[in-house]
């Protein structure tokens, strides 16, 4: 190949991997990956000389290394969890703010069960993070939704969360989810799908 057709390929595996990016549901790969397709077009800009993109695309870079940044350092962050019971108001105010995102994952679910159900909210300074609620059967949780906001989708909540269940009583989690994306987050997570169906976890 000429070296025109290969800065070519190099500017469209750039433009590529920002189109991916905005696929991604984790905003920690949306950020990465916009990160490397932003750098891989600068490259481009600059072999074609088009430097006001190369300019733009630097500035893209910037910033998803700043917020990737911001990002690295809730990994040490300080969760609080606080339990809700059936008919108290802030699982139905969630939900409702997070309805169309909760959806994807958790479909036959709706306002009125939130409601209903009693569960777990983990948050980080005044941050709601995540929400976890269903129905307790003799040390068992049947999970309706366990859900985290984008910008905390880096298994952290989960893992706090789940290490702290125990401590009201929680031994077990169930969960029928299949939603492919759940099914994923729970695999990794230590779930394992029964005889019946539905993906299990033992708490210690």
């Amino acid at each position: 190949m000429t070296k025109e057709m290969w800065f070519e390929v190099i500017g469209y595996a750039g433009s590529l991997l920002v189109l991916v990016s905005m696929l991604m549901t984790s905003v920690v790969k949306l950020r990465v990956i916009n990160l490397i397709g932003s750098a891989i077009f600068t490259v481009y800009a600059l072999l074609i000389r088009s430097y006001p993109t190369a300019l733009m695309n630097v500035c893209l870079v910037g910033i998803n290394l700043y917020h990737l940044i911001r990002q690295s350092r809730t990994k040490g962050k300080t969760y609080q969890i606080q339990a809700f019971g059936a008919g108290e108001g802030f699982p139905e105010w969630f939900f409702h703010k997070h309805e169309e995102d909760i959806r994807k994952y958790f479909s036959g679910i709706d306002a009125e069960t939130a409601k209903n159900a009693e569960g777990f909210a983990v948050f980080y300074d005044d941050q709601a993070a995540g929400l976890l609620l269903g129905t307790r059967e003799e040390g068992a949780f049947r999970i309706l939704i366990d859900y985290t906001t984008p910008a905390f989708r880096d298994c952290s909540v989960g893992a706090y969360l789940y290490s702290r269940l125990p401590e009201f009583g929680i031994l077990s989690l169930c969960c029928r989810s299949e939603a492919a994306e759940h099914v994923k987050y729970m695999k990794k997570m230590g779930f394992s799908r029964n005889e019946d169906g539905a993906y299990v976890k033992t708490l210690n």
